[in-house]
């Protein structure tokens, strides 16, 4: 499915120039500063741009370097483990790709291991950190998948002298030993901006339903902590329904099915992660409900039901970037360097909202496809 990355490589400028002459009226929102405290930005942008054809170019950023850092070794091997089997993780891990690319240019071989169950689950996640932990790997990286069980798990490690980074979505708890974190540090605000977007669509009065995503999960419980909390501002509009839908496109189908079996005049629904946009339109179209769906990233069938009017808005975040980064921050944290000259803490990557007028060309940007 993913092959259109490596296709893109080379087709990215051209497409880089159609996305910027095809501009449109209405500019992609974007949360994430991209700052690192001032240091060297690894992903190679800081701030927000305000200029739409900017926006949208960056919302996946394939245009990558290597930052200067001078490795140590020629060799390292690393252990990375995500929530769940996931075109999501797809994308991050071609990030990586490109990054071990890089340095194998340079003369130092990277090797690790990418490991996910196939349904989410903190108890397997815990068992993959404890074999591993006992093979020796550089360093260990770990999207999150539930705060409470894993982030204890984590300090243990880093106690007993394993080199550790969080990555992805989902970093651990406040507080945890984890030497670093790549990935999106703004989940919350990504619920909150995508469900401002809703209310302002609905006028601010109707009915809403959140599908969360997995329990635990801190992308997913966070992003809606804020669609909840961006709710209780608007005295007329009202959360009949929040369900956890284990980030499945046929579970978020059938349990929008019932709400709507439940509440038909549903005005809209707000989607946590990347499967369940799907699953939410799938059932909307099959029931013939307008309700106004507003969901989380780049799945090609939620695109296109983007470029349809189905979706009314997704958060894109730029897993490309991510995976890129996480390879960049685990040399340097098997090295022996710690926060500060060369890498922040956390490391923030970027999520841009888009709209039905820019579905055409990120469906053109990442698959080829308009």
């Amino acid at each position: 499915m993913w092959n259109f990355f490596r296709k893109n490589r080379i087709l990215k400028a051209a497409i880089f120039a159609t996305m910027i002459l095809s501009a449109c009226s209405q500019a992609p929102a974007q949360t994430g500063t991209g700052e690192n405290d001032g240091l060297t930005d690894p992903g190679g942008a800081s701030g927000v741009s305000s200029a739409s054809e900017d926006a949208i170019s960056s919302a996946v950023n394939f245009d990558h370097e290597l930052d200067g850092y001078k490795p140590k070794k020629d060799y390292y091997n690393f252990y990375f483990t995500y929530k769940t089997v996931h075109p999501w993780w797809d994308a991050v891990a071609l990030g990586m790709e490109d990054a071990q690319r890089q340095y194998l240019d340079m003369g130092i071989t990277i090797t690790y291991e990418y490991m996910a169950p196939n349904e989410a689950s903190a108890e397997d996640q815990t068992e993959r950190l404890l074999d591993a932990m006992n093979r020796d790997f550089d360093v260990i990286g770990v999207d999150v998948a539930d705060e409470d069980i894993i982030s204890p798990i984590l300090d243990e490690m880093v106690d007993s002298g394993v080199k550790v980074m969080t990555f992805s979505s989902s970093d651990a708890a406040e507080g945890c030993k984890r030497i670093a974190y790549v990935g999106n540090t703004h989940n919350y605000e990504d619920g909150a901006d995508l469900t401002e977007a809703l209310c302002k669509k609905l006028d601010y009065k109707g009915k809403v339903a959140i599908l969360v995503g997995s329990v635990g999960a801190p992308c997913h419980e966070d992003r809606a902590k804020g669609a909840m909390d961006t709710i209780a501002k608007y005295p007329d509009m009202e959360i009949v329904a929040v369900e956890y839908d284990n980030d499945s496109i046929d579970l978020a189908y059938d349990l929008t099915k019932q709400i709507l079996s439940d509440y038909p005049d549903l005005d809209g629904i707000i989607c946590c992660n990347m499967s369940n946009p799907v699953g939410a339109a799938r059932a909307i179209t099959e029931l013939g409900s307008d309700t106004v769906i507003v969901g989380m990233d780049h799945d090609q069938e939620a695109l296109h039901y983007l470029k349809d009017g189905i979706i009314y808005c997704l958060g894109v975040q730029d897993c490309y970037s991510i995976g890129f980064d996480t390879i960049q921050t685990a040399v340097k944290i098997a090295d022996g360097v710690m926060p500060g000259e060369w890498y922040s803490e956390k490391t923030d990557e970027y999520t841009t909202i888009i709209y039905q007028e820019d579905a055409a060309i990120m469906l053109e940007l990442l698959y080829g496809d308009n």
